[in-house]
């Protein structure tokens, strides 16, 4: 017996319920995969502010067919006023307040591209209908999550003192309950206008108007001619070939290739199973891998030095995966990457499959709401670097690095598997954990289930251990540590920090196979 839910047509994977439902009903309609997703990331951004928001960025996958894949790259560039001397003199880039938002939002710029595509294969459902049930949650009113009332955001006495951050979370001054009913009418009010007037207004209209009106009264080093100026940008996948399949994933500024590097190094460890010794030490050992070489080469797109393709090549795979040693563990260095994310997943029933994920960075972004329009501006423009010789240094329209990174997979049966996953360093890790659980025949819930691990520090982690969750088999743990993994167990099952993953998957026959974490709040939905 299966415990992922199966549809006839088509389905939808999302880590809020409303979301899932927003996007079911679109489907049900007869609207495409991309409309059905549209419609979700409208529903996600007002009941999950926590993790992200349409002043964020996103970035998609969307397989039309097994021969053709396309990349959407939805990531707002740092702006003119953001200027490294700038920041030195305030003695570096704050996390929260109106000098984190320092970089354009990114993520309704992809929207509009992915609604081009969908109108080109025959997409009719007006933007009014894919906007109405975010509208009507943001002005009837949503009960706050357990997610979001459970996580203490980092620097949380700096996030109140940010400009409307107060009013529009916390009730006296603290994060509400779960359950307690919120509404975003400003919030509403803008996505209702952009229903009536088009996407594009966003940046270049009345709604950019009082966006960057907003931003200069604030103080944010963002003006009203880096929003006219933005644009989204298709972009070519990075692919890797693997036995029976070709996994597909976001290039730079994006961190997909390190996932794709992590699944191209476990095939080549030659892994019997899932969740024994071998399987556990060669990913976390090809995870440090994937990510050391992550770190010297993405970067903004436009700014890339070295072909990424050169590291997913046979030959590079080969090379990487001849020094790991199958029985014990390599150093690891420190790292300080955290971020909350959205990912959804959406296939519809002529096959066109849509991977997609968006954030605010940090939890509640730079805290910064917008009084006009209700807008949450994120922080992403943390991940850059002050100074000028580092692989991501601050400048004025440079696009910051991303752990944001859909996944797709094109099976040569004929199954497709649109799947990803929130958290930071973790992404690359947990894609790995869910898709190689998925191959060694685990049902996708259970997969999803199972325990995990996480290499690094991510979601404010304050040390650089093998976080090993709870539930995760002992024997296997402590057969690690004596490998010499830095081994930390964590007590709570099924726990934020690692991970809100989720996986759809369509068979040859067309049937839609759905799921979505649970150590989120949302799940599967279809028709």
């Amino acid at each position: 017996m299966t415990d992922t839910p199966t549809f006839a047509r088509a389905a939808v994977a999302a880590p809020h319920r409303l979301a899932a439902e927003a996007g079911r009903a679109i489907l049900a309609e007869g609207g495409n995969a991309i409309e059905a997703m549209i419609a979700m990331a409208a529903a996600i951004a007002v009941v999950y502010p926590h993790m992200n928001g349409i002043g964020g960025d996103g970035f998609w996958l969307i397989a039309e067919n097994p021969e053709r894949v396309r990349a959407i790259e939805g990531c707002g560039f740092a702006g003119r006023n953001a200027t490294i001397e700038h920041y030195r003199a305030l003695g570096g880039i704050p996390s929260r307040g109106p000098q984190a938002a320092l970089a354009v939002p990114g993520a309704i710029g992809g929207w509009s591209l992915a609604l081009d595509l969908s109108a080109s294969r025959g997409g009719k459902l007006p933007l009014s209908v894919l906007l109405d049930p975010a509208i009507r949650l943001a002005r009837e009113g949503y009960a706050v999550s357990p997610c979001e009332a459970r996580t203490r955001p980092i620097g949380f006495d700096d996030l109140k003192q940010a400009p409307g951050f107060a009013a529009a979370y916390l009730v006296d001054g603290e994060s509400p309950a779960a359950g307690a009913l919120r509404r975003a009418l400003r919030l509403a009010e803008t996505l209702a206008y952009l229903a009536h007037a088009g996407l594009d207004d966003f940046y270049r209209g009345d709604v950019g108007r009082e966006i960057a009106a907003d931003l200069q009264r604030i103080g944010a080093p963002i003006v009203r001619e880096d929003l006219r100026a933005y644009r989204a940008n298709w972009r070519e996948p990075l692919s890797l070939r693997l036995d029976g399949a070709t996994l597909f994933n976001t290039p730079p500024p994006t961190q997909g290739l390190a996932s794709l590097i992590l699944l191209g190094l476990a095939e080549r460890l030659n892994l019997k199973r899932a969740d024994d010794f071998a399987y556990f030490h060669g990913l976390i050992e090809a995870s440090r891998r994937a990510l050391a070489i992550r770190d010297r080469v993405c970067t903004d797109f436009d700014h890339v030095t070295q072909d990424p393709l050169a590291f997913l090549s046979a030959a590079a795979l080969e090379r990487e995966a001849a020094t790991i040693d199958a029985k014990r563990a390599a150093p690891w260095p420190a790292r300080r990457d955290r971020g909350d994310t959205t990912w959804m997943g959406a296939i519809d029933e002529t096959g066109l499959a849509v991977s997609f994920i968006q954030s605010i960075y940090w939890e509640y972004g730079s805290g910064c709401v917008l009084p006009a329009t209700g807008i949450l501006v994120g922080n992403r423009g943390l991940a850059f670097s002050l100074d000028p010789q580092a692989l991501n240094p601050l400048a004025p329209g440079r696009r910051p690095f991303h752990t944001l990174n859909p996944a797709l997979a094109v099976f040569d049966d004929g199954r497709v598997a649109a799947y990803g996953s929130m958290g930071g360093d973790g992404q690359p890790q947990f894609q790995a954990q869910i898709f190689t659980r998925y191959r060694f025949g685990q049902d996708i819930a259970a997969a999803l289930a199972a325990p995990r691990f996480l290499v690094g520090r991510t979601w404010g982690a304050p040390s650089s251990t093998v976080k090993l969750e709870g539930g995760f088999d002992e024997a296997v743990g402590r057969a690690l540590e004596a490998a010499g993994h830095p081994i930390e167990w964590t007590e709570a099952p099924l726990a934020d920090a690692f991970g809100h993953a989720g996986m759809v998957v369509r068979d040859a026959k067309g049937e839609v196979a759905s799921a979505h974490d649970p150590r989120a709040d949302g799940g599967a939905a279809g028709v």
